[in-house]
């Protein structure tokens, strides 16, 4: 049976497709002059700002009322400063301070940026409480692993990026910090309760948090059978009865596998929707009109076989619709400062002396080592990130090496110390105790050099590491230069 227009222009009614280029394709400009609702951004579509708001203005042209979303997390996820590397640090960072006024100033100055661009939606904060140090795909995206801290930045957040007339989306629910599995390739199982890890999404819909994204995680005290994005369970009676949240819910990547491995893309939207989702968002991976088109199909074809209600769909649409007007009439003109992002990142620096030696400040040109894990899906592989190209417009004659896994060889290692004879050496690593080879590698490296000064750049787990050991709770370019002015004696 063919389906009706009317139902399919309802399926679009609830999709934020992705999409590649700097400009609209033309079957994304036909799509939302039929009613789409919304388009996520990736970095593929970014290439400065003024670039997103020729694009955003473009896509209004076809719809009004679009929303614009886009992963803007601040620190290792972002989006439109992903050339660059983010000018503010992450959650983690700002939890580490524990200044909710800063925290809330930094996501008031972020929303004026992301308003300035055209855009609505911003799939930030990250809610989740980091309670799992060996998380590989939350980590410094949090703001920390006690419960009540992410409860209080969490609210800031929201504050300052509605401030700023840019709605926030809490995430990942219900709460994707007590996992060791990325749900980018499987299925996280938070096996033990949860009420640690909702106490920040409660907080938040206090707050008044305009939407909530959902984790692809098994939450077997609330469904043994369905992750949370699927089942109703935890999406209609956990966060909409019982939190009692009014707002959109939206979708992690519907094409993840933890959901579209046992049900496909397809399937998954349309489960997500009977489930009590409202939006899917797609894109990451998969950025094609074929699969869009497939999934407002599925959507449809669920509804004329009863597998998901009409009523239902149509509610869906409904809470989109009211974030959209939202979203119309909530603009604002956020005053920006650009310089809390910095002044953030300088506060989060750590810093362990370990050696009675005055190897601070380094007043000479040095050897930089930067050993580079490769990331989760969430950051952009070609995000910047590092100390040596701060420190070496500090420190002029300054030589960076970067090693991946494969390269950090006991030669390649003894070949760079030979290099680094008579000059400090400065080691930055990244959640080094995740990874057995940055491991390896940094004990070779200070067994020769016990001078050396040692940079961590991701969750200190240990911080006896190194003559001086500086811990900068994220990657983010402003806590590279911070590290960089706490080496050279500027902070």
């Amino acid at each position: 049976m063919p389906l009706s227009g009317d139902l399919l222009r309802l399926a679009d009614a609830v999709l934020f497709p992705g999409f590649t280029g700097h400009t609209p394709p033309d079957w994304l400009r036909r799509r939302l002059g039929q009613g789409l609702a919304g388009v996520a951004l990736f970095s593929r579509n970014i290439a400065d700002p003024a670039q997103v708001a020729r694009l955003t203005a473009a896509l209004r042209a076809e719809n009004p009322s679009v929303l614009v979303g886009t992963d803007e997390e601040s620190g290792e996820v972002t989006r439109l400063e992903v050339a660059t590397g983010s000018s503010r640090p992450g959650g983690y960072a700002l939890g580490v301070v524990d200044d909710v006024a800063l925290t809330e100033a930094l996501a008031r100055d972020l929303g004026g940026d992301l308003a300035a661009a055209g855009i609505t939606l911003d799939f930030a904060p990250s809610a989740d409480v980091n309670s799992n140090p060996d998380n590989p795909v939350i980590g410094l995206r949090a703001f920390g692993a006690d419960p009540v801290l992410v409860s209080r930045h969490t609210r800031a957040f929201v504050r300052g990026l509605q401030s700023a007339g840019v709605a926030a989306c809490a995430k990942h629910f219900p709460g994707h910090g007590d996992t060791s599995v990325d749900s980018h390739h499987g299925v996280p199982v938070v096996a033990d309760g949860i009420e640690d890890a909702l106490l920040p999404f409660r907080e938040a819909i206090k707050e008044g948090v305009k939407a909530v994204m959902t984790g692809h995680l098994l939450v077997p005290s609330y469904d043994a059978e369905l992750p949370a994005t699927l089942s109703p369970k935890v999406l209609t009676g956990l966060l909409r009865e019982e939190l009692g949240f009014e707002g959109m819910i939206i979708t992690d990547g519907i094409e993840m596998a933890a959901v579209a491995g046992a049900y496909g893309i397809g399937g998954a939207s349309a489960r997500a929707i009977a489930a009590g989702a409202d939006a899917i968002c797609v894109g990451g991976e998969r950025a094609d009109e074929a699969t869009a088109a497939g999934i407002r199909d599925a959507i449809a074809t669920a509804v004329t076989q009863g597998l998901l209600p009409e009523e239902r769909l149509a509610d869906a649409a409904r809470r989109v619709r009211e974030l959209a007007s939202w979203a119309a009439s909530s603009g604002s003109q956020a005053s920006r400062d650009g310089s809390v992002g910095l002044a953030a990142a300088r506060r989060a620096i750590r810093i362990t002396r370990r050696s009675t030696a005055p190897v601070l400040p380094l007043t000479s040109a040095a050897s930089v080592v930067e050993l580079a894990p490769a990331m989760n899906l969430a950051i952009d592989r070609n995000t910047p990130w590092g100390v040596g190209q701060p420190l070496a417009r500090l420190l002029p004659g300054t030589v960076v090496t970067r090693l991946a896994v494969g390269d950090s060889t006991g030669s390649a290692l003894e070949r760079l110390l030979g290099e680094a004879a008579g000059r400090p050496l400065v080691i930055v690593v990244r959640d080094v105790h995740r990874h057995a080879w940055q491991e390896q590698a940094l004990r070779h490296l200070l067994s020769a050099r016990p001078d050396a000064m040692v940079v961590e750049m991701g969750l200190p787990e240990r911080s006896d590491l190194g003559a001086v050991h500086i811990a900068t709770y994220g990657s983010a370019r402003v806590c590279g230069q911070a590290a960089a002015e706490v080496l050279t004696g500027r902070l």
